[in-house]
């Protein structure tokens, strides 16, 4: 009898499993909330028209036939770790699993105020009401867009800013390519005194002479107190008009996880170790924005890092099952990887314990980016063969 894995989630890491693990020759079941897989990375084109929710997203039963696991649309309400019991929005309930991976994401941490904003990082619905409000102020003929993220004191890797200067380069772009540049004020806003500084000093030389050069305005260094929905306000006591603001508020752990017994650090994530395996849940693995990240501290949570576990845990799995004491660790792939669009070119940004770097990429660095959009979708579905196993 094949061994039978259930896998809680549909994005990056949980997708990457499910392949991995029918690779494996396992009996994989998906659960996710979405009938869809979609590409967070390429959404970011979304806001400016580049993209649409639908070209960004491939449907999970595709993806279930390309690689041969089955999948339920159905959201988790209640898992049991100890009894290796998942509880669906249905009433269905999920057990006799032999292994259970854990990779529902992360929720976002709740702020005053925050239905006033849209992030590029949240709903996928959001990214497409980005668009219309943004078409809405070219329609209008000026306005001020207030774009920037948050962060997370418990835990530094849970926090996304890339997204956040892609859509805002973009969307300069954008209306620079109109002609209409001059009647709008971009400003870019976060609470720490260096944003971004996880790339790396010399990133943040480059990123502030982007910001000069696209007289993007900043507001750094204060804390977030509140969203209205004429702008937002900050500890400092100044408040920055904005007829639209977007927010990327920074991760904590999946609410679904409080009440699953597994072990969880003070941001809520699952503490694991290195092969993702979770000490007194030998059969249950987290991966994903769902686990506790180890490493030093300029660590991010990203996709590729996801899919690294994904493949991890589908080789742990695989060799734990058969007793072959042989294990994967994600250790050794830890870095910042991105290519960091701006709509007229790129940037490639690579961070590891040596330092970080940020090479621009003048137009090419845009087309790279379309182009990894194009082969994350069709080499999942099997269209095209996997470059490097990636």
């Amino acid at each position: 009898m094949k061994t039978k894995v259930l896998v809680l989630g549909g994005g990056f890491a949980g997708v990457e499993s499910a392949i991995f693990l029918k690779k494996n020759d396992m009996d994989v079941t998906l659960v996710s909330d979405r009938d869809y897989f979609y590409i967070y990375p390429t959404s970011i084109w979304i806001p400016t028209g580049g993209e649409t929710r639908e070209s960004v997203s491939v449907p999970l039963d595709k993806l279930a036939r390309a690689n041969g696991f089955k999948v339920i649309v159905d959201a988790v309400t209640k898992f049991e770790a100890k009894d290796k019991k998942v509880t669906l929005k249905s009433g269905r309930i999920l057990e006799d699993y032999d292994y259970i991976v854990v990779a529902l994401g992360q929720d976002k941490i709740e702020m005053k105020g925050m239905e006033n904003t849209l992030s590029i990082c949240g709903k996928p619905e959001e990214a497409t009401e980005l668009h219309t409000r943004i078409e809405s102020l070219i329609e209008k003929g000026s306005g001020t867009i207030a774009m920037g993220f948050g962060g997370n004191p418990k835990d530094s890797s849970a926090v996304r800013g890339g997204p956040a200067f892609e859509v805002l380069f973009n969307v300069h772009n954008m209306l620079k390519s109109k002609g209409i540049r001059d009647k709008f004020e971009l400003v870019f806003f976060a609470p720490m005194e260096k944003p971004g500084l996880k790339m790396g000093e010399k990133a943040l030389v480059m990123m502030d002479k982007m910001f000069k050069m696209t007289n993007i305005s900043q507001k750094v260094g204060s804390k977030i107190t509140s969203f209205d929905n004429d702008g937002i306000n900050f500890a400092d006591g100044e408040k920055i008009k904005s007829d639209l603001t977007m927010f990327i508020s920074a991760g904590t752990g999946h609410h679904i996880l409080k009440d699953s017994e597994l072990p969880l650090s003070d941001a809520g994530f699952v503490v694991t170790d290195e092969f993702n395996q979770i000490d007194g849940f030998e059969n249950i693995y987290a991966i994903g924005d769902s686990a506790s990240l180890l490493g030093p501290d300029w660590r991010a949570k990203q996709g590729h890092v996801a899919e690294v576990m994904a493949k991890n845990i589908a080789y742990n799995i695989f060799n734990h099952s058969q007793k072959i004491n042989s294990k994967e660790s994600y250790i050794e792939h830890l870095n910042i990887l991105c290519v960091m669009d701006t709509g007229n070119g790129a940037a490639f940004v690579y961070r590891d314990n040596k330092g970080g770097k940020m090479i621009p990429m003048p137009i090419i660095g845009h087309w790279m980016k379309k182009g990894w959009g194009w082969y994350c979708k069709n080499s999942k579905l099997g269209k095209i063969p996997r470059l490097l196993g990636l």
